[in-house]
């Protein structure tokens, strides 16, 4: 065994270790391969059809390379962002998440990472002390073109649950309410929307009405959940270690929850095109591997766009059902903004 002088712990920082204006910067970039977009797939069940369908998909878009999962996109974000954040307990809330250009199999991401607010929690019962961090994440393609922005607030432990760090942050910079009109101006440019609409069935764009719900009666359990982990690069070690965990069980990465209910979205509305912003993301409670994830669609609102078609604005609430739970517990709730035809 080495000598203990030259013992070097790997692992990620404390609250007290972070300050405002930091950035993290070092994660590896990832060019995203048909492997990456199948392993998603099977771990979610998605049905998006342009991140299916290779002649669709090059009839819409123009391109050759199919689409990338957009929930894959954000997968990797968020996993490149974790390096500073692998003592997370849970991640409370992402927001004004925007998708600034799509990304295709075969483009290569990098992301980084900026804190940007910190405040400290109250003591809990058991003695434990934690912090929320305010994380910017922007990241970029191969070409240095931004492809995302948004926050995050993962909550962190105290090295010393008595220090007193004075950070008491109220998070005012962060945006509660998604500007729209940057998300259009985000939208792909040159799109066939007619060709989408012509070979895509579901109930067009022009038809739907706000306030309609879809009750989804069929179920997804979480399976496989430490391998989209690791397909993401994510590091928290509450989704891979047990002992790492205040529940005694590993944690279902956050993301994983937000992908099923992607494709529960994809059941509910078929002929979705894309998603390219989520309004909020609150985690209302733990989800375990084994978990049966129940989904309710809900239409908020439309906003049509000048050259047909138009943004769909969509919430998804989300039920974890398991032993001894039979009548579940909310444990996701998110808005996202989609584009159909």
């Amino acid at each position: 065994m080495a000598q203990a002088a030259n013992r070097v712990l790997v692992s990620g920082p404390f609250f007290e270790d972070f300050e405002p204006g930091q950035v993290f910067d070092d994660a590896p970039a990832l060019t995203l391969t048909s492997g990456h977009a199948a392993l998603h797939q099977a771990l979610t069940g998605d049905r998006l059809r342009l991140a299916l369908d290779g002649p669709l998909s090059r009839v819409v878009t123009g391109r050759d390379a199919l689409l990338a999962h957009p929930n894959l996109v954000c997968d990797v974000a968020i996993g490149q962002s974790t390096g500073p954040t692998q003592r997370v307990k849970g991640n409370l809330f992402y927001r004004g998440l925007v998708l600034l250009r799509p990304v295709f199999v075969g483009d290569t991401l990098h992301s980084r990472t900026e804190v940007v607010g910190l405040r400290q929690n109250r003591p809990r019962p058991d003695g434990s002390a934690t912090g929320l961090v305010a994380l910017r994440i922007r990241t970029t393609d191969q070409d240095g073109e931004p492809v995302l922005d948004f926050w995050r607030c993962p909550m962190i432990p105290l090295r010393d649950a008595n220090a007193q760090t004075g950070h008491a942050d109220r998070f005012e910079d962060i945006p509660q309410e998604l500007d729209l009109d940057r998300v259009e101006a985000a939208l792909p440019v040159g799109w066939d929307l007619g060709a989408f609409r012509d070979r895509a069935p579901g109930t067009p764009f022009a038809e739907l009405t706000p306030g309609t719900v879809w009750e989804l009666e069929g179920r997804d359990t979480v399976t496989g959940a430490p391998e989209l982990v690791r397909l993401s690069l994510n590091l928290a070690a509450v989704h891979a270690d047990a002992g790492a965990s205040s529940h005694g069980r590993r944690l279902v990465y956050g993301g994983h929850t937000i992908s099923v209910a992607a494709a529960h979205v994809t059941r509910a509305v078929p002929n979705l095109l894309t998603i390219v912003a989520w309004r909020g993301c609150d985690h209302l409670g733990p989800v375990f591997e084994g978990d049966v994830l129940a989904t309710e669609v809900e239409l908020e609102n439309v906003r049509p766009l000048a050259g047909g078609g138009g943004l769909v604005e969509l919430r998804a609430r989300v039920r974890a059902h398991r032993d001894g739970l039979d009548e579940g517990a909310d444990v996701l709730d998110w808005q996202l903004v989609g584009v159909m035809a």
